[in-house]
């Protein structure tokens, strides 16, 4: 695991936070991975979540990337910093009902319009961040998407260029979304020649 982690680290030359998403691993896995260098790790579910909280030290950074339902929100809102994948206001809501301290949300925006992914459509960001700025511990830090499943590296390249381009025109009224998190096992080297900022990598990162 090292190994993998230090060549793709080579790759990323410190332009994107890797992130180890651990969601089919065991906890002695992820300890591993943490042991190797990594000090930021995913889970898409409340129960790995805490799971992997409580199992690795504590200067790790827990990533919430799958969807959340709002009436799970105080499950996990003691250690809940970053949030990739921020969609309805209702979380928002319940972040600012719970929250003593600023959660880094990243908006998730479907791109690929599939209607097997969740996220905004990428016309109604904007009105949504508008939206969610009312909310103090919201603090909306950047944009996520996931590209479709395919071999053609042209059409995940356009989802990814897509996304950069939205963050382009809404980090000039929002000065605070800078961020991409964009990029998985299969695809992040595309996502990195377009300017992710966070990738989410599990099979190539955590298997060895």
């Amino acid at each position: 695991m090292k190994d993998n982690f230090l060549k793709i680290k080579e790759e990323v030359n410190d332009q994107a936070t890797i992130i180890a998403v651990t969601k089919y691993h065991s906890n002695e896995a992820a300890q591993e991975a943490y042991d190797a260098g990594i000090r930021n790790f995913g889970e898409n579910r409340i129960e790995g979540f805490n799971e992997k909280l409580n199992a690795l030290p504590e200067d790790k950074n827990m990533h919430f990337i799958g969807t959340l339902q709002s009436r799970k929100v105080k499950e996990v809102i003691d250690d809940l910093y970053y949030l990739h994948s921020l969609e309805r206001e209702s979380i928002a809501k319940r972040i600012e009902q719970y929250a003593n301290h600023d959660v880094k949300c990243f908006i998730q925006v479907n791109v690929s319009g599939e209607e097997s992914k969740h996220g905004l459509k990428p016309e109604d960001v904007r009105e949504f961040v508008q939206t969610v700025s009312q909310y103090k511990h919201v603090k909306v830090i950047g944009l996520m998407t996931m590209a479709p499943e395919t071999d053609d590296e042209e059409e995940i390249r356009n989802v990814f260029k897509s996304l950069r381009v939205l963050r382009d025109e809404l980090n000039k009224e929002f000065e605070d979304i800078t961020e991409l998190s964009m990029g998985m096992s299969n695809d992040y080297k595309i996502a990195l020649e377009e300017g992710a900022t966070y990738i989410r990598l599990g099979s190539i990162l955590m298997e060895s």
